[in-house]
């Protein structure tokens, strides 16, 4: 019987090899092509499922695939985050006394050169391509969401991420019988440089762990690395060999997985390739069914089409949300930007807008589906902080929504759970679930409601906050402190009060949504400046260029103030835009070009919308179309000329496309522009 068992397992390995060199793929004009390899892990080509993520590229004559997943976290605590200090009354004192240097002093994490809680490194697998000679094409099949690359001397590599299942494959053919992978481990235990202006603080030393283990054996490498209290991650690769060609599977799991890296690895080995593979296109096939664009401008459509492929790449389900990086975190021996964190000031939620009008609501629904289970921490962090019931959010948390510090204005904001409550009612207005309406987004957003009702105060009828903000205006400064409500906060507060209105009077509960009205009423206006348009601030005009359109938030993404209420709105969305328009772009980040395109899109200028939508595909992406914040041609568009590289950028231009073509803000569905061929291609949307 063993005998009869061990064969059939043999069987169901080799048929590994079938047919290895005719996977099927579909190429499209908006694929990645380039006739080399990249020399940055930034401007890799990018493999991911929303669990585990891989990033292709050259180091060192290698053929190099570094090797991520989601949960990969240091999670140690901060001592900060607890007695008095850790309060919102103790900073509002310090504010108060124009003492706020103590504040900066408490939580500036950075100057006192805390590198944890942070996000972490896996590992990277490496092949010797030194004596390959030429590539011949390195491309990036959307489609088929697989990287291929062929050299001129007739060796082909072929690697791809099962879109369901945490392991990741790889195959070359062609190849000498010498030819073995390489497990590298991250540079736990050696320090590095870092050349390139792209926030990566920290290099990997200052974790303090000791050196992991790797584990070979025959056609086997396994590597355990031990993180802050006793925390483990595992990197499993498996391999065959038959000939000139070899097919790999690789995966990573941790101390959180309820699988194990090397099961993983060869349960899929065992499986096949012509299964995995097939399940895995039958996958994106219909992920891409969900929904398509098709306009003239090439640039913009092939844009487009890869934060598509980026979406599906990072977003499941079951999945973690995207954190700055998500499943692509930097591969250059030092922390991610950031520390690739969970910043709730605007990259966690502008990275989910074009699910909702992408008709993605199901991949947009792990974001979702954290928050929700991760309440428990969160009412325990606004308790503790803010002295209320309900429910607020840190603004800059780790993979369990604890807090991180920062710029306290934001990574401790009164008005983050707000924003955030935001896409728990756009789940329910795209998808109409009334089991979701009523187990998930009402109860959400009614937490969410009667923090604000505790935490405001009323003075004179008027409800307020005893201090706000806008986020990044004024940095951490004390001035970054308003003593009368943001235009941020206004927009924040009154869009939950308005559908936590809705939402009751949806579920039949009118004594919630009469107090809910209520509430709302006693709201102040919007303030405006002397020409209309919105400020930041009481006595605070817009009056410098500046990346976050925080002031803005009203206008969109909440659609509070829309064109379709009538001349007045009208009026402050077209002062407020040209004010932008006015001050220029010196010190904007890409995604701020993203958002513009939103915001002219919801005012109907389609041409401002396309322009702004061009300059960030032109200016601000890298070769593989990764956002990188800083105006990489550096031809004037930014005074930021770094390359961090974040994903909000991304996602929302894919946003801004959509806005352009149909728009439902209203409750409505029009169809906002037709699309025609203009001079030098360009797509110019008409109302």
């Amino acid at each position: 019987m063993n005998k009869i068992k061990y064969t059939f397992v043999c069987i169901l390995l080799l048929t590994g090899y079938v047919n290895a060199h005719t996977l099927i793929k579909t190429s499209s004009p908006n694929d990645l092509v380039f006739s080399d390899l990249a020399k940055k892990w930034d401007e890799a080509m990018p493999l991911g499922n929303g669990t585990i993520g891989a990033l292709i590229w050259e180091n060192n004559q290698a053929l190099r695939i570094a090797l991520d997943r989601s949960d990969l976290w240091d999670l140690r605590p901060l001592e900060e985050f607890k007695g008095e200090p850790y309060t919102f009354q103790w900073v509002y004192e310090h504010v108060k006394k124009n003492n706020y240097k103590v504040v900066q002093d408490w939580y500036d994490f950075g100057k006192k050169g805390y590198a944890w809680p942070t996000k972490i490194p896996g590992a990277a697998l490496e092949f010797d391509i030194s004596k390959l000679g030429e590539i011949k094409e390195n491309r990036l099949f959307l489609n088929q969401a697989i990287c291929q690359i062929e050299w001129k001397n007739g060796v082909k590599f072929q690697s791809f991420i099962h879109a369901t299942e945490p392991v990741g494959w790889f195959i070359f053919e062609n190849i000498e019988n010498d030819f073995i992978p390489v497990l590298i481990p991250p540079t736990y235990t050696k320090g590095t440089v870092n050349n390139v202006n792209d926030h990566s603080a920290f290099d990997l030393t200052k974790l303090g762990y000791k050196e992991g283990k790797i584990i070979q054996e025959k056609n086997k490498l396994v590597y355990e690395q031990t993180g802050w209290n006793n925390f483990k991650y595992k990197v499993a690769i498996n391999w065959l060999q038959k000939g000139n060609t070899m097919i790999g599977t690789w995966s990573i799991t941790t101390s959180k997985s309820t699988e194990d890296a090397e099961f993983i690895t060869k349960k899929a080995l065992n499986k096949g390739l012509p299964k995995s593979y097939d399940s895995h296109t039958k996958w994106w096939k219909q992920f891409y069914a969900q929904s398509s664009i098709d306009i003239p401008d090439s640039t913009l459509e092939k844009q487009y089409y890869n934060e598509l492929y980026k979406m599906g790449s990072i977003a499941r389900y079951n999945s973690y949300p995207i954190s700055l990086q998500s499943i692509w975190t930097a591969d250059n021996g030092r922390l991610a930007p950031w520390k690739g964190d969970y910043h709730h000031d605007l990259n966690t939620q502008l990275s989910y807008w074009p699910f909702y009008t992408g008709n993605h609501l199901k991949e947009g629904y792990g974001y979702l589906n954290t928050l929700w289970n991760q309440r428990k921490t969160n009412k325990s962090y606004t308790k503790h902080f803010y002295g209320t019931n309900g429910l607020n959010v840190p603004g800059v948390c780790t993979l369990e929504g604890e807090p991180m510090g920062g710029w306290i204005q934001f990574s401790l904001g009164p008005t983050v759970s707000a924003w955030l409550s935001q896409h728990f009612y756009l789940h329910w207005k795209y998808s109409m679930d009334r089991t979701f309406l009523k187990k998930r987004a009402y109860p959400y957003i009614k937490d969410v409601a009667t923090y604000l009702e505790e935490f405001t105060q009323l003075k004179n009828g008027i409800r307020t906050l005893p201090l706000s903000s806008s986020p990044e205006y004024n940095d951490n400064r004390i001035d970054a402190w308003f003593t009368e409500m943001s235009n941020f906060d206004r927009a924040l507060i009154r869009f939950v009060f308005m559908v936590a209105t809705e939402l009751a009077s949806e579920l039949n509960l009118p004594i919630e949504a009469t107090h809910w009205k209520k509430l709302l009423n006693q709201l102040p206006d919007f303030d405006l400046d002397k020409n209309g348009g919105l400020t930041i601030a009481p006595h605070h005009p817009y009056t410098a260029s500046h990346r976050h359109f925080s002031h803005l938030l009203a206008i969109h993404p909440l659609g509070i103030i829309d064109k379709s209420n009538g001349e007045k709105d009208a009026h402050i969305i077209n002062e407020s835009i040209r004010t932008l328009d006015t001050y220029g772009s010196d010190w904007w980040c890409g995604y701020s070009f993203s958002w513009l395109a939103n915001l002219k899109a919801r005012a109907l200028d389609g041409d401002g919308a396309v322009q702004a939508l061009q300059d960030f595909a032109n200016h601000f992406c890298l070769r593989n179309t990764f956002h990188a914040n800083g105006d990489q041609t550096q031809t004037g568009k930014s005074k930021f000329t770094y390359r961090p590289f974040t994903l909000e950028g991304n996602m929302a231009f894919a946003a801004g496309v959509q806005e352009l073509l149909l728009q439902s803000h209203t409750g409505i569905i029009p169809i906002v522009s037709k699309i025609i061929f203009r001079s030098k291609n360009i797509v110019r949307p008409i109302s």
